[in-house]
C-alpha cells in the first residue's frame, strides 16, 4: 500500500501540475496580469498549501519542531533542489522584478524569522505580524502587475505561438483543480514515504527533515519542472520564490498565530538550519543579478549543496565518525570557493554590462 500510494502520489502531481501551469499561464492572460505576478501569487500560494496544512496542525498539536522544520527544510528544498532541477532543464531567465523585490523581500523575510526565533520562541504577536506581512506583499504584487503591460513580459512560449484564448472561468475551473490534485498527490506520495522510511527502520527524525519537508514541497517540484519543459520561466521561477516568501509570512505566521504560546524553537535549527536558509536566500541575489539568468552550472551548484545538506543531516542524525571531516571540508573549502566563484562571476557581469538591476 505504501508504495501504491507513492506511485498514485507522483502520477496526480504530474497532472495537477500540468493543470496548474496551463490554467496560470490562461489566467495571466485574461485577467491582463503578467506571469510574473501569477507564479508569485496564485501558484506560489496555492503550491504552499501542503506546508501550511502540515505546519498548522503540527503547531495545534504542540508539534513545534515538526512545523518550524518543515517551514526552514521547505524553502532550503525549494531552492537548492527545484530550482537546480529546473536550470538543469533550461536555463531560466530571471526578472528584473525578481531582483529589485521579490528576492530581497525573500531575504529580508529571513532575516526577521531569525530575529524573532533568536529568544527560542516565536511569539503569537510576532506570527500576526508575519501574517499582516504576507497581505501587504500580495497587496502590492497585484498592484505593480496592473501597472505592468502584459506584452512586456510574454514567455517564451507565448512569443512563438499564440495558443487559443481560454476563458477566464476554464482558467480559474484549471487552477483550481490543479491545485486539489497538488495537494491530494502531495499528501499521498508523503504518507506512503513515511510509511516506507518507518518499515526500513529510519528514525522518524531524520523524516521530519527531509522527507516531510521536501514531500510537501513536491507541488512546488512540479509545477516548476513543468513550466521549465513548457518554456514558462516566469512561472518557474516565481513559483520558487513566492513560496518560499509565503513559507515565512504565511506558514510560519499562522502556526504561531494559532498557538497560545506561540512557536517554540530548538537550539539545534537556530544554530543551524535558521543560518544555512540564510545563506541560501542570500546566496540568490548574486545569482539572479549577474546576467538576467540561472544557467545550467549553478543550477547543478545548487543541487550539490542540497545533496551536501542531507548527507551532514544524515551523517549528523547517524553520529557517523566522518561527520567532523565532512564539516570541515564544506566549511574550509567548498563555502569559500564558492563565494569567491561567485564574487568573480558578479565582478565579471560588471565588467561585461550584464548586471540587470533595473
Amino acid at each position: 500500500m505504501a508504495y501504491l500510494l507513492m506511485v498514485a502520489g507522483l502520477g496526480i502531481l504530474a497532472i495537477g501540475a500540468e493543470l496548474l501551469v496551463r490554467g496560470a499561464s490562461a489566467l495571466a492572460r485574461a485577467v491582463g496580469m503578467p506571469s510574473l505576478i501569477i507564479g508569485l501569487t496564485v501558484v506560489a500560494f496555492g503550491t504552499s498549501a501542503p506546508e501550511l496544512a502540515v505546519s498548522l496542525k503540527a503547531g495545534l498539536d504542540g508539534q513545534a519542531d515538526l512545523a518550524f522544520g518543515n517551514v526552514v527544510g521547505s524553502n532550503m528544498f525549494n531552492v537548492l533542489f527545484i530550482l537546480g532541477i529546473s536550470a538543469l532543464i533550461v536555463p531560466l531567465a530571471v526578472s528584473a522584478q525578481l531582483v529589485r523585490l521579490d528576492v530581497p523581500v525573500m531575504i529580508g523575510a529571513s532575516a526577521l524569522t531569525w530575529m524573532m526565533a533568536a529568544n527560542g520562541v516565536v511569539s503569537r504577536g510576532e506570527g500576526l505580524t508575519l501574517c499582516a506581512g504576507i497581505v501587504g506583499y500580495t497587496a502590492l504584487l497585484i498592484y505593480l502587475g496592473r501597472k505592468q503591460q502584459p506584452p512586456c513580459v510574454q514567455s517564451d512560449s507565448q512569443q512563438r505561438a499564440k495558443p487559443e484564448p481560454i476563458g477566464l472561468l476554464t482558467s480559474v475551473f484549471l487552477v483550481l483543480l490543479g491545485l486539489v490534485l497538488l495537494v491530494v498527490g502531495a499528501r499521498w506520495l508523503v504518507q506512503g514515504a513515511v510509511d516506507i522510511a518507518r518499515l526500513l527502520g529510519i528514525s522518524e527524525l531524520l523524516v521530519g527533515l527531509t522527507i516531510v519537508a521536501a514531500g510537501t514541497s513536491l507541488p512546488e517540484v512540479a509545477t516548476s519542472v513543468v513550466a521549465s519543459i513548457r518554456k514558462e520561466r516566469d512561472i518557474a521561477v516565481g513559483n520558487i520564490v513566492g513560496s518560499n516568501i509565503f513559507n515565512l509570512l504565511a506558514v510560519l505566521g499562522a502556526s504561531a498565530a494559532a498557538s497560545r504560546t506561540g512557536m517554540a524553537v530548538s537550539r539545534a535549527a537556530l544554530h543551524f538550519d535558521v543560518p544555512v536558509m540564510m545563506a541560501v536566500a542570500l546566496a540568490c541575489l548574486p545569482i539572479f543579478f549577474t546576467g538576467g539568468r540561472i544557467s545550467r552550472w549553478e543550477g547543478a551548484l545548487f543541487l550539490g549543496y542540497y545533496v551536501a545538506y542531507v548527507t551532514y543531516l544524515v551523517l549528523g542524525a547517524s553520529h557517523h565518525e566522518s561527520l567532523p571531516a565532512f564539516s570541515a571540508v564544506m566549511l574550509f573549502f567548498v563555502l569559500p570557493g564558492t563565494g569567491l566563484g561567485i564574487g568573480v562571476s558578479v565582478v565579471c557581469a560588471l565588467r561585461a554590462g550584464k548586471i540587470r538591476p533595473t
